[in-house]
């Protein structure tokens, strides 16, 4: 008998009046904030403009889920489309059943057409993003555990989950495999993090980091599941699907390497551009001021040039000589125009003479 495990909740599903909450979704849901609020701190701190990894997710996060969901239902295909199977339960997403490796593919597809529309390069954003989709996908696990769901074989370790009799299930103690992934996610985004930092990765490495990394543990953890699933030689189909992408990765990251060393300089070119019009914005209204107080100051000048004391400086040696005549003319008219009382008619010609 287990003494100790953990414990499955009652149900997935909260009826607020006619308004079901269902955990599945809520843990989706959460992932996805968490994530786009991650990324954004990633991006800002690369020199992106804040705002700009949640308007691609708007691309990114449909995409995803209608890459997840074609996933599951391709690779599942007996559960909706064999006898006595509903195929309306396909479309059914709050039930569970999203492929990462549907939702990574066309997510890209949906990030891409973001990107192109911004004029921003996908791997750049992809590298802001990849720790938080770790971490999103760390929450969004625990949506398997409100619907009983994806669990491993049975067991009776401390940390086992006990999971109640229902529809395609057994009641017993499981391996939590939705908790190992959870918590191996979780080591992924640190691993990221810290080899982003380490090695300044940059052209998608991180990325192709974060798929490796998750690649290999999905291998162990899907090697524990006892769900049903189609295999291929002894081995189930998301085990070689890990396989082949952690190789694709792997490659991608040896090779980008070599033709693209280092990391991008610029990753939004609109976020460079938008201080530069600002600053030159900037001055050419100070050029304008200046301009005006250029104006202002020959109006000045003019006025100075008026100003007696400015007119020291131009007045010469020339100048002081009109002015001395000027003085000595005064007296001049003065003793030829005037009569003193007494004076004869011959002042005048005596005052010429003189002269």
């Amino acid at each position: 008998m287990n003494l100790a495990y953990i414990p499955s909740p009652s149900t997935g599903v909260i009826e607020l009046g006619p308004i079901p909450l269902r955990g599945y979704a809520f843990c989706i849901i959460i992932g996805v904030f968490v994530a786009v609020w991650f990324g954004n701190k990633r991006w800002v701190a690369r020199g992106g403009t804040a705002g700009t990894v949640a308007d691609i997710a708007v691309w990114a996060v449909p995409f995803g889920l209608v890459g997840g969901r074609l996933y599951h239902v391709i690779t599942d295909y007996q559960l909706y489309f064999s006898d006595g199977e509903n195929w309306v339960d396909a479309f059914k997403i709050w039930q569970g059943g999203l492929g990462i490796w549907g939702a990574v593919a066309l997510g890209a597809v949906g990030a891409w057409i973001g990107c192109r529309r911004r004029g921003i390069p996908l791997p750049a954003w992809a590298d802001a993003l990849a720790p938080g989709i770790a971490f999103a996908q760390a929450i969004g696990r625990w949506g398997n555990w409100f619907n009983q769901e994806l669990y491993g074989k049975e067991t009776d370790l401390p940390w086992a989950v006990k999971i109640s009799e229902g529809a395609n299930r057994v009641a017993g103690t499981y391996h939590p495999t939705f908790l190992y992934e959870s918590l191996w996610c979780v080591g992924v985004a640190l691993l990221v993090i810290w080899a982003d930092r380490r090695f300044k990765l940059g052209h998608g490495r991180a990325f192709a980091l974060y798929v490796a990394a998750y690649c290999a543990g999905r291998g162990w953890i899907e090697y524990l599941r006892v769900d049903e699933a189609h295999h291929v030689l002894g081995l189930r189909l998301n085990v070689w699907t890990a396989i082949v992408v952690f190789v694709l990765a792997v490659v991608y990251m040896i090779v980008s390497a070599k033709l693209r060393p280092g990391r991008e300089e610029i990753v939004e070119p609109a976020a460079v551009e938008a201080p530069k019009d600002e600053a030159a914005d900037a001055d050419g209204k100070d050029g304008k001021d200046g301009k005006d107080g250029k104006d202002g100051t020959a109006s000045g000048g003019s006025t100075d040039a008026t100003d007696p004391k400015g007119s020291t400086d131009s007045t010469d040696a020339e100048g002081s000589t009109d002015t001395e005549d000027t003085k000595t003319s005064v007296p001049d008219a003065a003793g030829a125009g005037a009569k003193e009382p007494g004076d004869g008619a011959g002042a005048t010609p005596q005052k010429a003479e003189k002269s």
